[in-house]
């Protein structure tokens, strides 16, 4: 592997990650080792040294029975068993001079002079212990000075013992080898494992770097953060593409809604510069430019006003607002219209209704939607405002008995500038649903309709028991 990969691997999380894990198994297995090994050691040498003052306190005993003679020939008796059994014995006299002396075979060349502090009894808890030359031993040697005066002294290798320790780290390192090994590849398996998603995120936003707009990162269905992380991953992609699709066909309609605009009002200069200069073929033309002038500043002023309310950025004066005052309000309006278009339109609604919100947003919402419904409802027809309390929300409905919405313009009406094949035929900018529908849901509510060819059309608004209240 070249070095340069070696490093690039090295600096990867899933390499950092893999790193932690092994370390913290092995330093756990360790600990456990230490755990175990250090309270075996002191049961061992505790378990030795009882031995030993049991022994001790055996010899005592039958000092004061049998007095010392009698100790010293059961000592005697026991000899060849006390050195099989690794059992160091001295009896010495109150000037040091060793009665009796047994030691264990490999203890032999131990100095028949000893130590002064051998001569001595020991230490202050009468326990003295005497290294091994050139081998892992020790003798512990406990002393106790009788009532005849004399000094009886008992003590037993450690060899035996750390044989025991000794086995027992090896069978420990021989398990650790592997574990350390195991520890390793599980680390890496585990870092890499977990670090799939983030590797296909990574892949997926290389993709869309190239102009796949489609992918999508797997989702493995553990239900695991990650897997919660590749959800809203691709949720979000989702609304993107859907977003980019909404403006280019939004571009793709503004170019040709603004075509015509602009269109008509090089027409009327083109008209006016062939003219003979008459003032009042000047002023008409100049009045057709304005007019193309003000369509388009109202399409430009309509679909920044959309853009603040689906981004939140809106403001919304609030105040409480009579919803039959207003509906009967915006119905006043357009009186004058539905008259002359045969249309009857009434309002109904409890007269206590009343709503927190943006008086002239929710004017210019109910203005769009009465507007659309004459357009569609022929002479003869008749629309409903009607406004209620249903499960702690205000509801508005604009019923109309008018030529209905095809199936399939219902999911894209509310889209900017889209216009169905019935409103072709009339001047519109094809952003009155759109504007409503993103000046509702910046009031925190919901609009949705209902409608079937040649059946009318029912928009219903929805708005939050929050955003509304009882005067």
């Amino acid at each position: 592997m070249p070095l340069v990969t070696i490093k690039r691997l090295a600096k990867t999380t899933g390499f950092r990650l893999a790193l932690w894990y092994s370390l913290i198994f092995i330093s756990s297995s360790l600990l456990l080792f230490a755990l175990l090994y250090f309270p075996l050691r002191s049961a061992i040498k505790e378990k030795d040294r009882n031995i030993i003052l049991a022994k001790l306190n055996e010899y005592t005993l039958q000092e004061e029975q049998s007095g010392l003679q009698g100790m010293l020939a059961e000592i005697r008796l026991e000899d060849d068993h006390n050195s099989q059994a690794g059992f160091f014995v001295r009896v010495a006299d109150s000037t040091g001079q060793s009665l009796i002396v047994t030691l264990p075979p490999e203890w032999h060349q131990l100095d028949r002079e000893f130590s002064p502090l051998f001569r001595s009894g020991g230490g202050a808890d009468g326990w003295i212990v005497l290294p091994a030359e050139g081998r892992d031993d020790s003798l512990e040697i406990v002393s106790r000075r009788l009532g005849s005066g004399y000094l009886l002294q008992i003590g037993r290798g450690s060899g035996e013992r750390q044989k025991i320790l000794d086995y027992f780290g090896e069978v420990f390192a021989g398990i650790m080898l592997p574990m350390i090994i195991f520890g390793f590849a599980g680390g890496f398996f585990l870092a890499f494992r977990s670090l799939r998603p983030v590797r296909d995120l990574i892949q997926v936003v290389r993709s869309i770097d190239i102009g796949k707009m489609d992918a999508r990162v797997p989702s493995r269905q553990t239900g695991d953060e990650l897997d919660e992380l590749v959800r809203l991953f691709n949720t979000m992609l989702e609304k993107i593409e859907q977003l980019l699709t909404g403006m280019r066909a939004a571009l793709d309609n503004v170019a040709h809604d603004l075509r015509t605009p602009v269109t008509r009002m090089r027409a009327g200069i083109e008209i006016a510069l062939q003219s003979d200069n008459k003032a009042e073929t000047l002023r008409e033309a100049l009045l057709d430019c304005a007019e193309e002038s003000e369509r388009i500043i109202t399409m430009l002023n309509t679909l920044m006003d959309i853009s603040e309310a689906e981004t939140g950025v809106m403001k919304l004066h609030r105040q409480p607002v009579d919803v039959v005052s207003l509906l009967a309000e915006v119905v006043d309006l357009y009186q004058y219209v539905a008259e002359e278009n045969g249309v009857t339109v009434v309002v109904s609604g409890p007269a206590d209704l009343t709503l927190m919100a943006d008086m002239d947003r929710m004017r210019q919402v109910i203005g769009n939607l009465l507007d659309n419904s004459l357009k569609h409802t022929p002479p003869g027809g008749r629309i409903e405002l009607v406004c209620a309390r249903q499960a702690g929300k205000v509801v508005i409905r604009v019923q109309d008995t008018g030529a209905g919405i095809p199936p399939h313009d219902l999911s894209r009406i509310f889209d900017r500038l889209y216009r169905g094949d019935h409103s072709r035929s009339q001047r519109g900018l094809g952003l009155g649903l759109s504007l409503v529908k993103a000046v509702i849901h910046a009031h925190a509510g919901s609009i949705e309709v209902e409608s079937a060819p040649s059946q009318g059309a029912t928009f219903i608004l929805r708005l939050p028991a929050e955003c509304s209240l009882l005067s």
